[in-house]
């Protein structure tokens, strides 16, 4: 049975955490592949800044060097809000000769409790947590815990610097930058 990780978030924009963390997940535990799969709309959160078509380039350009991460565009395929269980779902009718890990921070840890049809996630997938600056890693929910060195970066940290026209160039990658910089992305509105 091939492991793969499963990698969530709005990405806008994908920076150097996300693929830090999708590494060191991916190399603790083994896993075969991390897919990063960019929302739609996610449940939990404001809508993103940024078109799902853009977001899922940059994230194409981020993740371009590395041959164990993939994209998988099957939320913003889907439209609407994404729910984690009706994603899983699909891709377990997809490939059902996988098992697959899906990678929070602490921030969600911490929130499971709220997520649509969590008792019936965690029978489906392994959570994994991560740890994120100012969160504890606690739930009542079973969480497999990887500890690695926490980075305080954040989509809309990089958002605001490169509004306010402060360097992000060792915060996201020379591609992903390259992207925003010709889209005119997250500029003074």
């Amino acid at each position: 049975m091939r492991k793969v990780g499963l990698l969530g978030g709005t990405f806008d924009p994908p920076h150097l955490g996300h693929l830090f963390i999708a590494q060191e997940v991916q190399h603790r535990l083994g896993l075969d592949e991390v897919w990063f799969i960019p929302a739609h709309e996610a449940p939990h959160k404001v809508k993103s800044h940024t078109d799902a078509v853009l977001r899922l380039e940059m994230v194409q350009a981020a993740i371009a060097d590395n041959p164990i991460f993939r994209m998988n565009p099957i939320e913003v395929d889907r439209l609407g809000k994404s729910y984690t269980f009706d994603t899983i779902k699909l891709l377990q009718e997809m490939h059902p000769n996988t098992a697959f890990h899906f990678i929070i921070g602490a921030d969600l840890v911490e929130s499971l409790h709220t997520w649509h049809r969590v008792d019936d996630l965690v029978e489906m997938l392994t959570f994994v947590g991560v740890g994120r600056p100012g969160y504890e890693l606690v739930t009542t929910h079973p969480v497999t815990y990887v500890d690695i060195p926490e980075l305080e970066i954040s989509s809309s940290m990089i958002r605001a610097r490169v509004e306010q026209g402060a360097p992000v160039h060792y915060l996201i990658s020379d591609a992903v930058f390259d992207i925003i910089k010709e889209q005119k992305l997250y500029a003074e509105r």
